[in-house]
């Protein structure tokens, strides 16, 4: 990841509130996590930037996670038209009928469990690692899962900040 400014970053920067905060929800869904980025602009580096993410990321309420977590579609269901959970999922994108059906059957169960969705941080994972996630976790206690549902959110959002400042998307 880029540490140095950008033309991204700089963009980001220079952009009105209106038009930084909407790029911002895109990146994640919580409003306090982006007005905590917002309110802190403009940002020098891009390491500053997914250092006062990581730190927003850390103060999220449990509303504020179910808030971000809002923004995610399932795995193994991106949103139609939507290139950013199409490329983040691409690891489901070859998975056999099987385990589509098994990663159907395995989110519906840890949605009844845990009452959200499962979020993990799909860039780079294959379809089976996922799964394999979810069945490891599905077994953890809601503080547990909490614990590594605000980990697994900060390491989307840096990717999808690095996307940002590194390309002005």
């Amino acid at each position: 990841m880029t540490s140095g400014s950008t033309p991204g970053l700089a963009r980001f920067n220079a952009s009105a509130d209106s038009e930084a905060s909407a790029t911002l929800h895109e990146v994640c869904a919580s409003p306090a996590w982006g007005s905590k980025l917002l309110a802190q602009r403009p940002y020098a580096t891009a390491e500053a930037l997914f250092l006062a993410s990581d730190a927003a990321t850390a103060e999220l309420t449990t509303k504020d996670l179910s808030d971000a977590m809002a923004g995610h579609p399932p795995i193994g269901r991106p949103k139609p038209g939507d290139p950013t959970s199409s490329r983040e999922q691409q690891g489901m994108a070859g998975a056999s009928e099987e385990l589509k059906v098994e990663m159907l059957e395995l989110n519906l169960a840890y949605q009844d469990k845990f009452g959200h969705i499962f979020l993990i941080c799909a860039t780079g994972a294959t379809g089976e690692q996922m799964r394999d996630a979810m069945r490891e976790r599905i077994g953890n206690s809601p503080e547990q899962e909490r614990a590594i549902v605000r980990t697994e959110l900060g390491k989307i959002n840096r990717i999808r900040l690095a996307r940002l400042v590194e390309e002005g998307e």
